[in-house]
């Protein structure tokens, strides 16, 4: 939270003094996108290049103060630095936006979201993606992605707010036997929990909002200084992760999840079917 609320504080500052961020970014030696990155509150910021922003800006003395603790404590590194190589460095950033969001909106086409993995199934979308892991390898990226999902269920602060969309498709893709069943058990327990919904897009809806894009996340961000941060549009690829926060794009994507939101079953449907599709599987690996 310190590298969001310093973030919006020197973005505010910024606008104030009517600079543009390319003079900004110059003031600090820095580029645009950097800067950038700092404002979002997604990277840690040194105590020397906010004290030169705020001089720029002609921020107070008492007000520049606070803002230079605050780029202190935004040096400190989340868990997920601890696993090293099991979380590539384009996913930390993910992550860190993931444990501050106090609502998750997700559509996933073709796979169960990572929140909501069970480990059987984390081991075989893990190894379908990178077949040559080593066994300690696997087990750290499983760890990970087990730490992530506490975040559902956490005392302090209050639980994220996941709302989840998976396509019926995700429900009937090959595996080892017993993995879907196992995958499906999990998901109707975790459906049990306040804070989390699932919802199954059927089959029989054919072509949808979403038909043409893959999977996304929404972050929503909890209030700071009584405003809300931007939220934020996550899309991945093997090989890095996409951030979109321009109005234009979110007013996109929302109406794409509204339409997604309106021709989703609701969760009782979902949950019986699920059922349903655990009953076949469970019928046809007897």
């Amino acid at each position: 939270m310190p590298r969001r609320t310093l973030g919006i504080a020197l973005r505010k500052a910024r606008e104030n003094a009517k600079v543009t961020m390319a003079e900004a970014a110059g003031v600090i030696g820095q580029t645009v996108q950097s800067l950038r990155r700092i404002e979002r509150g997604t990277v840690s910021t040194p105590k020397g290049k906010v004290t030169l922003l705020c001089m720029r800006y002609g921020v107070p003395d008492s007000t520049r103060a606070v803002l230079e603790e605050l780029a202190g404590e935004t040096r400190s590194k989340g868990w997920w630095h601890s696993y090293g190589d099991a979380v590539p460095t384009w996913f930390e950033l993910y992550v860190a936006l993931e444990q501050t969001a106090d609502r998750l909106r997700t559509f996933e086409p073709w796979l169960i979201p990572g929140l909501l993995q069970d480990a059987a199934y984390m081991e075989t979308a893990i190894l379908a993606v990178d077949p040559d892991l080593t066994p300690e390898q696997l087990a750290a990226r499983v760890e990970v992605r087990r730490s992530r999902q506490r975040q559902l269920t956490r005392a302090s602060p209050q639980p994220s707010r996941l709302e989840v969309i998976i396509a019926e498709s995700a429900l009937r893709v090959a595996l080892p036997e017993g993995v879907m069943r196992s995958q499906l058990r999990h998901l109707l327990r975790v459906a049990g929990l306040s804070n989390v919904s699932v919802r199954v897009l059927p089959l029989s809806v054919g072509l949808h909002r979403a038909s043409q894009i893959s999977g996304f996340v929404l972050l929503d961000f909890p209030l700071e200084n009584g405003h809300r941060p931007p939220s934020t549009i996550y899309l991945e690829s093997q090989i890095q992760g996409m951030y979109l926060d321009r109005p234009q794009d979110l007013n996109r994507y929302r109406q794409v999840w509204k339409g997604l939101d309106a021709t989703a079953l609701d969760q009782s449907r979902s949950a019986a079917l699920m059922s349903r599709r655990l009953k076949e599987l469970s019928d046809s690996e007897c």
